[in-house]
């Protein structure tokens, strides 16, 4: 018996033209918390609800493995699932994909982060695309949700790229004193702009088994 007999998640992997996502396992931790020291954003604005990138650069490896670990607590009514994002067989970001109650709202949300090294070259778009088509395609969602501080151009336009479409805005303070607007996006299945190139999925019957989720029928 191997690691993926006993967590079938990861075995799960999904390919895009130039990305490989798949569940982030224990020994990608080490290259996870090289790609995110190595900067992610810049120090002025944080793009994220937590601020984990402000902690001392010691703390990070820890608290992305803390955080990592978390994610494994599974069940069919609330998972996360963190993709590691492969180019060339080096880890330059994160994908995350989650649910609440998906059986019955059938809506799954998303956010990410690339290494500055990876920026710029389109594969925010793509890992995302690849995502969707997951978790329309083999899931059988029929919303995905994301949201962006509304100074974040790159990741709002990615969104609009795809068929997003404006699901209101809130007021959060990820730095104490610092409020920002943040923009909540949704996207219906049918309003998706698909790429013009199919995502390749394994190891997804025993994955879907493990989230209890019967995909698209």
């Amino acid at each position: 018996m191997g690691i993926d007999d006993v967590w079938p998640l990861f075995a799960l992997e999904i390919r895009t033209p130039r990305l490989t996502l798949r569940p982030i396992r224990d020994e990608d931790l080490p290259a996870l918390a090289v790609a995110a020291l190595q900067g992610i954003h810049d120090a002025d604005r944080m793009p994220f609800g937590v601020p984990w990138t402000d902690a001392a650069p010691e703390e990070i490896p820890r608290n992305l493995a803390m955080y990592q670990w978390s994610l494994r607590q599974v069940s069919p009514e609330n998972w996360s699932i963190a993709f590691g994002v492969h180019v060339d067989g080096a880890l330059v970001g994160v994908q995350d994909l989650s649910a609440r109650g998906f059986a019955d709202r059938r809506t799954v949300g998303s956010g990410s982060w690339l290494t500055t090294s990876a920026q710029g070259r389109g594969f925010g778009t793509e890992m995302r695309a690849g995502l969707l088509l997951f978790a329309f395609d083999v899931l059988g969602a029929e919303w995905a949700e994301s949201s962006a501080a509304s100074w974040n151009e790159r990741s709002l336009a990615v969104s609009r790229s795809l068929g997003y479409e404006s699901n209101g805005v809130t007021r959060v303070a990820p730095r104490p004193g610092e409020p920002v607007d943040e923009v909540r996006v949704r996207l219906d299945r049918r309003r998706f702009r698909r790429p013009d190139w199919r995502a390749t999925v394994h190891g997804a019957d025993a994955a879907l088994a493990q989230l209890g989720i019967a995909g698209p029928g």
